[in-house]
Parts: C-alpha cells; sequence; structure tokens
C-alpha cells in the first residue's frame, strides 16, 4: 500500500464510523480486509477493484447411454488491466476476461479442453457487477432463479448445463476471508457452493446426450493471492456421498513442501470445521507424467485433517490443461474420487487442481 493511501485509510478511521468507512476504501482499491462481510447478492458478482477473480465450476455426469461418469470443469477469469479507469470510451481497457472449459472422459482417454480471452470492449466479453454473469462471445456462466446457467459451444464438446443451488454459501476463513501465506494481505475472498445439483445435455463428435450430476462452485477475488515464497497450489473440493462437503489447499513452496495450508469440513448437518494451517498434510501417493509437456503431478494423494485421512485417485490420468494461450500456464485440472479408511470404500468425488508444477505460477 502507498504512502497516500495509508493516510487517506488512518483519517478514515480517525472520522466518526471510520472503521466501516476505511474498509470501503480498501475494498475499492483492491485489499482483501478481515472483518468485512460478505453481503449477497451482491457479492456474487464481479468486483473490479481487485485485480484477480474467478467463478469456478466443477463436477461430475451421467449420460443418458449410462456409458460411464464424465468430469467437467467451467471457469472465468477477470484480470483488471492497467488502463485508465476514468476514461469513458467503450474502447478503454479496463478489464480482461478468459474462460476455461473442459470434458474428462475416459473413453476419449485425454482432457478436451478449450479457452478464450477477451477484453470488456464493446460487450463482447465482461463480467456484471450485480450477481454472477460472465461471458466471453457465446460462452457464458450467469445466475438464475434456481442456480446458475453454463453454456460453453467448444471445438471438440459443447456444454449446456443448469444448476441448482441450495440456499447459503459455505464461507472460507475467517467470515470468507481466506488467508494464503503468512502475510495479512495475502489473503482472498472466498467462498463455495456445493452440492449443486446439474442438468443438462453435452454434446461431442456430434451427439447429443441428457446428463445430471452434482458440481461446486467456487468464486474468489484478491489483489495479492500468492505468496512470493510459493511456486503454485494444490487444491481439492469435494462434494461427500453424505450430503457434507470437504474443501483443502496447500501452497507449495519451491522446495516442493507447504508454505501455507487451508480447509473447510461442512458436515450434512450443517456443522462448519475450519482447519488451521499446521493441522492440513498433503502426501503423494502416484504420480503422473504428461507425454506432452513433460510435465509430472501427484495425481494420487493421501490428505489429512486433523486426524482424518482420505485417498484421492483421479477418474483417469491425462487431465493436463494447456491454457498457455489465455493465461499463460499448464495444469492439471482433473476428476477425483474420495476414498475413507483402509477399505475401498467411496465417500465422495469432486476434483483436484494442481498448479505451478510446469513452471512457478504467475498471477
Amino acid at each position: 500500500m502507498n504512502r497516500r493511501r495509508v493516510i487517506a485509510l488512518l483519517a478514515a478511521l480517525a472520522a466518526p464510523g471510520g472503521a466501516r468507512r476505511a474498509r470501503a476504501a480498501a475494498a475499492r482499491d483492491g485489499e482483501v480486509v478481515p472483518g468485512r462481510p460478505l453481503r449477497f447478492p451482491r457479492d456474487h458478482g464481479a468486483h473490479p477493484g481487485y485485480r484477480i477473480e474467478w467463478w469456478y465450476v466443477t463436477g461430475w455426469l451421467d449420460a443418458q447411454d449410462d456409458a460411464g461418469p464424465l468430469g467437467f470443469q467451467i471457469t472465468f477469469f477477470r484480470a483488471r488491466a492497467g488502463g485508465d479507469y476514468a476514461n469513458p470510451s467503450r474502447f478503454a481497457l479496463r478489464q480482461i476476461l478468459f474462460a476455461h472449459a473442459a470434458l474428462a472422459d475416459p473413453r476419449v482417454g485425454r482432457l478436451l479442453h478449450d479457452g478464450r480471452a477477451a477484453r470488456d470492449a464493446l460487450g463482447l466479453a465482461g463480467a456484471a457487477e450485480e450477481g454472477c454473469d460472465a461471458w466471453i462471445d457465446d460462452w457464458r456462466l450467469a445466475q438464475t432463479a434456481r442456480g446458475y446457467r453454463g453454456r460453453i459451444a467448444a471445438r471438440e464438446f459443447s456444454l449446456a448445463l443448469d444448476f441448482a443451488a441450495a440456499d447459503g454459501v459455505l464461507l472460507h476463513g475467517a467470515g470468507g476471508v481466506s488467508r494464503k501465506g503468512a502475510r495479512a494481505h495475502e489473503a482472498s475472498y472466498y467462498y463455495s457452493r456445493p452440492q449443486m445439483a446439474v442438468q443438462g445435455e453435452i454434446e461431442q463428435t456430434g451427439r447429443r446426450r441428457a446428463v445430471r450430476g452434482s458440481a461446486w462452485l467456487d468464486h474468489e477475488w484478491s489483489s495479492s493471492y500468492l505468496p512470493p515464497e510459493a511456486v503454485g497450489w494444490d487444491w481439492l473440493g469435494i462434494n461427500l456421498s453424505n450430503g457434507g462437503a470437504l474443501m483443502l489447499f496447500r501452497m507449495r513452496s519451491s522446495s516442493g513442501g507447504t508454505h501455507y495450508a487451508g480447509g473447510t469440513l461442512s458436515a450434512s448437518d450443517g456443522r462448519v470445521r475450519r482447519f488451521a494451517p499446521r493441522e492440513i498434510d498433503f502426501e503423494p501417493l502416484r504420480r503422473w507424467r504428461s507425454p506432452r509437456s513433460g510435465v509430472e503431478y501427484p495425481v494420487a494423494l493421501r490428505v489429512a485433517a486433523a486426524g482424518r485421512e482420505w485417498r484421492i485417485e483421479p477418474l483417469m490420468d491425462d487431465q493436463e490443461l494447456d491454457a498457455r494461450a489465455s493465461t499463460g500456464t499448464i495444469y492439471w485440472e482433473g476428476a477425483v474420487r474420495v476414498y475413507q479408511g483402509q477399505g475401498a470404500s467411496e465417500v465422495g468425488r469432486g476434483y483436484l487442481e494442481l498448479t505451478g508444477y510446469w513452471r512457478p505460477l504467475k498471477l
């Protein structure tokens, strides 16, 4: 934070009602401030004062023809550009939008994926501030009366999916402020909407199929997400079979160890347990090397949190997403099954994200 902004915040704090106004000023300047309550439906929408933001939907689908389960991903990213925000021109560059979409089909044996990127000019791309509505051309993720709607027309597949979301959200960290490092500013505003029911259609090779399943939505925004000591992260979002939800992450150091960690366990009865960094452990069980990039990923894991343990196994190994044409990186984003105990009892399904294994991640 520069000197002028520090003085402005101190002055706001000293005035009557100063704490509230200081939090509002910090939000306009793109800082994550503990104690700022998330307000819905407003915070489902975009926060253009922050440097980076994403709406991220993943899930498992079962097709009408019973050919086996599929995984899918729809992600819209918003990045704040360094343009002139006072310029009223429709051509002025203020925000850049990126989108990734993927379909994991074991019968294909590799991840089908596509991406787009555009500036928020002339209505061709954008992210609304009042409620979730992000789009690039005919790709769109938007809120509806019951939840969300995703429409993706990719090169090798298309997705037309509707998501029914339960009331309320799952806040991570302290009231939705999720720390990502030891420094106070290394944090994001972060909430999820797990256990969303999905129905709709997918198309592959000219063939349409009706699908149903379950999904998980993440919405996160920040201006200082990745600590300088971290090269990437391992993240896990799981819809548990008993109706609960599990989110765990670790910010990974260059040595491969854990720089920082966090997580949330929501029980089926609504009780929520938030984990401290020291309570979380990630242990690779099996690695897979991409035949295209040569990058090696820990696609099977043992994860533990406060004495609980889970084993993570991928739907298929090859779920690498090459996004160099849009966000400039390669990462692994895959559908996974979750097992607990010594037996083969499946207790949940969800997604695992592994970043920074190709090169240190830059946001």
